[in-house]
């Protein structure tokens, strides 16, 4: 069994898989080693890591490099933050083509038109249906149709007033699955409520991303399981509390007491544990 068809079989089990972020390989084998049973990377903290100004400074080269670092380092499945697929539906074939060549058992494909603004658009919707179509025909063409297919939708941000993206995510969402794609990603998701209309309106399994400083007091993975979400992604808590804990660890070496400080508050890992996640 491949890592795609591991990663199928884990989605139809009938239990929101909870699929951490990585930006690198320390921080997915950390995730595989506290026992979650696939990765997720995720592009806009691989650009943090590599200190980008945007996400969109982040090339489909250095992507899948990053992304098949991480896959080398864990033995559960990963999926690729493929973007915007990095173009029209041709493009997005061989970009298909290159990151399952990579190692990944899935892929991210949003409609985002990616920019450096705050501004958000999407593509039409029609154009989104006709990449999803060709990276699953990619991927049948690689031998490899259990592919998972996460489309992302952002609709929800793209539109100025909140019901009428609603309105939108959940008719993209439809389209996309009935496209081909295994999962509807709506991307951010703000309040349970919404979480709750995207469950009931959408006729599919759905992806919502957790933990982010919008929705991040608004509701839990538990919650989440409860309205029968498959997959729940954590896009930037790894390299948000990486940048902290490192950061505090840093500034307490000008303290006094500051290496008491870090072994008391147990912000650095001891070398045992250390031993412990590099051993694969």
């Amino acid at each position: 069994m491949n890592r795609s068809s591991k990663l199928r079989k884990l989605l139809n089990a009938g239990e929101t898989l909870v699929m951490p972020d990585a930006y690198d390989p320390i921080s997915a084998r950390i995730i595989e080693k506290a026992g979650f049973k696939a990765v997720q990377c995720s592009g806009g903290s691989i650009s943090i890591a590599s200190c980008l100004q945007a996400e969109t400074d982040l090339g489909l080269e250095e992507n899948l490099e990053a992304t098949r670092r991480i896959t080398c380092s864990v033995s559960v499945p990963v999926m690729a933050d493929g973007e915007d697929g990095y173009g029209d539906p041709d493009t997005v074939a061989d970009t298909m083509r290159r990151f399952i060549g990579a190692g990944v058992a899935g892929i991210n494909i949003e409609d985002q038109i990616l920019s450096r603004g705050r501004e958000c658009n999407i593509v039409d919707a029609d154009l989104m249906v006709e990449k999803i179509k060709s990276a699953r025909k990619a991927a049948i063409a690689e031998e490899n149709p259990d592919m998972i297919i996460n489309a992302r939708t952002d609709a929800l941000r793209a539109y100025e007033h909140r019901n009428d993206g609603l309105r939108e995510a959940i008719k993209r969402a439809n389209m996309y699955l009935d496209a081909g794609a295994d999962l509807a990603f709506v991307c951010y998701a703000a309040t349970l409520d919404e979480v709750k209309t995207l469950a009931k309106e959408i006729c599919g399994p759905i992806s919502i991303a957790a933990g982010m400083p919008y929705n991040i007091r608004e509701f839990t993975i538990d919650d989440l399981k409860q309205l029968g979400v498959a997959r729940v992604s954590l896009p930037i808590l790894a390299i948000l509390s990486a940048v902290r804990a490192l950061s505090t660890s840093i500034s307490l070496i000008s303290e006094p007491d500051g290496f008491a400080r870090i072994v008391d508050d147990e912000i650095c890992c001891s070398p045992g544990e250390l031993s412990a996640l590099l051993r694969s």
